[in-house]
């Protein structure tokens, strides 16, 4: 490698290395953002939150890689053409695109490692942060007793505190209001004071209360006691006590992990070879229901079908072919016997009573059909078409819920190829702009990275909607981000070789002295 080449991936590498951490960290705090209040006051340790914090970061590897190229590229020929060191590499005879190789060749090593991040690491992150989130919201919040409120974060317990010294842990003016008999506000524990820690590795808390009264309305203790055949619900007791004990359950407080299995179906926790298999397992269903709308057609139309004709699509058909063989492959085979039987040879003999009488049918037959239909039949014939039209209905449903779904996951197989080449384009992009504009450091390329990858990203939402929508085709849709920028940055490209002044006004003033002087000799 030449001491050139060493000069300008060093040059590249330092800033790109800078800008990619900076974009994660703030792909990730936007990220988290979302889910701030799922998070926020569910006492978990700084293990739980540094493994989100890590799989989220290795999620949206694949969308700051881009942004880290296009901006370091940016600063890198923008810092070189300022201090004229491309002019000097052009007077030793190199030109702009050799100048671009050694950066070039790194950034398709660089696809190459997004593609790998991509289709294995992204889609197991997002399994082990999706699942890890999951498992936090269904997580209780911390248990943190405020003055003067209810805390009702404990199964069907009611606490309210008046005061609580937070040295000693004593609470004071005590409210408890007991739902475990799914009856109401119908047993109350009021008490002085008391105190409240946890036990058996954080499991079970223990309240400890002194000086105080049990309230229970609605048992039927004393008057069976008594003998006596009152109202259960007029009953009530009152009970004082010195001191009482209550432990209550806190295994909703605890995290609880839930079998990854259950979220693995997710196209983004799912790599290329899944699912291509995914979209196979879902045509092979879309076609299975199109064999059953034209199934239906041959086993409820019993006088219309006869005389119709259905040609049936070729994939569809082949489908049902396979599927008829291997359903008779798999019946059993009758045992068979030899028979041997002497059959004569059979008498024809013409009656012509017989031809009379077949004759006569055939009137008879005649005159049903030609006779005016009844009400019964009128009302058993709508019954039927009520009936086809809501399996019609209910198979048209079926065929568009799982060609959503067959877009959805032929989205994501393009999706991990299109983020991966998105580098290359930003590079086409980052490179030539920074030498035209020849303006380092975190001002003009910073500004200029956002315009650039806000239209990547606007137009790949624009492409995918448009490919879930069916206006335009999947491919079309996920590559049209690419071919757009790819497009810019090849224009950019030929303008920097030749060193065009995009950004400075005496290039648009000459290009308008141009246009105004053909206007002026064709009047």
């Amino acid at each position: 490698m030449k001491k050139i080449d060493k000069l300008i991936l060093t040059s590249f590498l330092g800033p790109f290395i800078l800008t990619f951490l900076v974009v994660v960290f703030i792909l990730l705090n936007i990220h988290m953002l979302k889910y701030f209040d799922d998070i926020i006051g569910k006492d978990l340790g700084w293990d739980v939150i540094g493994q989100l914090l890590f799989y989220f970061a290795i999620f949206n590897t694949p969308v700051a890689l881009p942004l880290a190229v296009l901006l370091s590229s940016l600063i890198t020929f923008g810092n070189l053409g300022e201090h004229f060191e491309l002019t000097a590499i052009k007077s030793l005879g190199i030109s702009l695109v050799r100048s671009l190789l050694p950066i070039f060749a790194f950034v398709l090593v660089l696809t190459y490692g997004a593609f790998l991040v991509g289709n294995y690491l992204v889609p197991k992150a997002a399994l082990e942060a999706y699942s890890l989130l999951y498992d936090i919201k269904q997580k209780k919040p911390a248990l943190d007793l405020r003055q003067g409120a209810f805390y009702n974060s404990i199964p069907d317990i009611s606490i309210k505190v008046n005061e609580k010294d937070p040295e000693s842990g004593i609470l004071k003016g005590v409210i408890i209001y007991d739902h475990r008999g799914r009856s109401g506000n119908k047993e109350v524990i009021v008490a002085d004071s008391g105190k409240m820690y946890t036990i058996l590795n954080d499991q079970y808390l223990k309240l400890e209360l002194f000086n105080g009264y049990n309230y229970r309305e609605g048992s039927g203790g004393d008057n069976e006691i008594s003998g006596r055949q009152g109202n259960v619900e007029d009953s009530y007791r009152k009970t004082q006590f010195s001191k009482s004990q209550i432990v209550f359950d806190l295994s909703s407080f605890v995290l609880n992990r839930t079998d990854k299995k259950w979220f693995q179906s997710n196209r983004i926790m799912r790599n290329m070879s899944e699912l291509e298999k995914d979209i196979d397992s879902v045509d092979t269903v879309i076609k299975k229901e199109k064999i059953a709308i034209y199934t239906t057609a041959e086993n409820l139309f019993s006088y219309h079908y006869k005389k119709d004709s259905i040609t049936w699509p070729e994939d569809i058909l082949i489908l049902k072919r396979k599927k008829d063989s291997l359903i008779a492959a798999t019946r059993p085979i009758a045992s068979t016997t030899t028979i041997t039987a002497t059959v004569s040879k059979p008498q024809i003999l013409l009656n012509v009573d017989s031809l009379n009488i077949t004759d006569k049918h055939k009137k008879v037959s005649d005159s049903i059909f030609q006779k005016p239909y009844t009400g019964l039949e009128i009302s058993a014939a709508l019954s039927q078409v009520r009936m086809i039209k809501s399996q019609f209905l209910s198979h048209n449903s079926n065929v568009k819920s799982y060609a959503l779904e067959h877009r959805t996951f032929q989205i994501q197989w393009h999706k991990i190829l299109a983020q991966a080449i998105a580098c290359i384009a930003m590079f086409l992009i980052g490179a030539p702009l920074g030498a035209i504009i020849k303006k380092g450091g975190l001002g003009i390329p910073v500004l200029m990275s956002i315009v650039f990858f806000i239209i990547f990203y606007v137009l790949t939402l624009m492409g995918e909607k448009w490919a879930k929508q069916e206006l335009i085709p999947v491919p079309v849709g996920m590559w049209l981000a690419n071919a757009v920028l790819v497009s810019i940055g090849l224009i950019f490209l030929r303008q920097a070789r030749v060193d065009a002044r995009l950004f400075d006004s005496d290039f648009y003033n000459v290009i308008w002295d141009k246009i105004s002087r053909r206007f002026l000799k064709k009047a």
